[in-house]
């Protein structure tokens, strides 16, 4: 089995790291230099002392090319063990690592995540920060897991030509490997690991607004694409009914519009979606007809009660937000992935 460590200027810690994995442990290294300055080659050049292949990015490209790198060489490599993946500043032990091969050598459609136990010793940024993503995660996907950002993962050898297709290239890679997972029928298991950290977790490439908006930008794109559309509904329903005695046929009117308008924008902007126009569109179609009727009886309800009009649809549009963008991402959108 492989183990993949994605580095960019890494420090002594590398090499303290590849020593001990040699004594200790039966893998085999491979390091992605993604871009790091004349200054860290004797860095490189002593782990390949140490025995470890070591590939080179002529640039910084972003943790996830440097693990799609990694997947590729496997790959031509004829790699049928698996590969564990790990952080190359010494946040891993070398028995979690160890711990990690043996569960991932034993599953064939599992990812095996080393997740993290967030105390006290966590620095704030770290524990702050994965307690949005696992919230914002959970409401995005079908489930639910302990540690959405942990670096320490085992992938087995059938899943690296679907590594190699997920879109990202830097830290928002992994969340889209977590968010993708379960599309094609693989699973998560979790492992506890230990959580080290060095003071303040200097030596972290990880920029917490610049990668944290990478991360959530599927959901920034679709919040934009929905109010975009939302808008236009809103200001053609307040027209349309002033000129129907019935809200149904202003509903109707206000929400075919604006659905066209909201279909082209996540078809091409938001989802990417890889399946044919016809099959999105008539799926689409029907999330369409399902969410008039919703957005019909309940703004019938919320105007019964007295509610105005303008202030009802507000209510109803925020209701039916989560379920529409569930039923896009999973359904209409879907991504078709092509098993090797």
């Amino acid at each position: 089995m492989i183990l993949l460590i994605p580095a960019y200027e890494p420090t002594e810690k590398l090499l303290l790291l590849l020593e001990n994995i040699k004594t200790n442990c039966n893998l085999r290294t491979l390091i992605i230099d993604d871009g790091s300055n004349e200054t860290f080659q004797p860095i490189f050049l002593r782990a390949e002392y140490l025995g470890s292949t070591v590939l080179h990015h002529p640039k910084n490209l972003g943790k996830g090319a440097a693990l799609k790198t990694g997947f590729r060489y496997l790959m031509d490599m004829g790699e049928d063990e698996g590969v564990v993946c790990a952080d190359c500043d010494g946040q891993h032990s070398v028995e979690d690592i160890c711990n990690i091969a043996q569960e991932t050598s034993a599953e064939q459609k599992k990812a095996i995540l080393g997740v993290r136990e967030f105390t006290n010793q966590v620095p704030f940024r770290s524990r702050l920060g994965n307690k949005i993503t696992v919230k914002v995660f959970s409401l995005f996907s079908k489930y639910r897991i302990q540690d959405t950002q942990t670096g320490l993962r085992g992938y087995p050898a059938m899943m690296l030509p679907w590594l190699c297709g997920i879109e990202g290239e830097r830290f928002e890679y992994e969340m889209n490997v977590l968010l993708k997972l379960k599309e094609p029928g693989y699973s998560i298991k979790e492992v506890v690991i230990k959580t080290i950290y060095e003071e303040g977790n200097k030596s972290s490439h990880f920029r917490p607004f610049v990668d944290s908006f990478k991360i959530y930008f599927t959901f920034l794109k679709f919040t934009a694409s929905s109010m975009a559309s939302g808008l236009i509904d809103y200001i053609l329903l307040l027209v349309f009914a002033n000129f129907f005695s019935q809200l149904l046929p202003a509903v109707l009117l206000s929400r075919s519009i604006s659905s066209i308008c909201n279909y082209n924008i996540n078809q091409h902007f938001v989802f990417s979606g890889e399946q044919k126009i016809f099959q999105s569109a008539v799926k689409y179609s029907s999330l369409v007809f399902i969410n008039v009727w919703f957005n019909y009886l309940l703004l019938e309800f919320y105007v019964y009660l007295g509610i105005h009009l303008a202030i009802a649809k507000i209510v109803t549009e925020i209701t039916l937000y989560f379920f529409s963008y569930t039923m896009q991402k999973y359904v209409v959108f879907k991504k078709v992935i092509n098993n090797k």
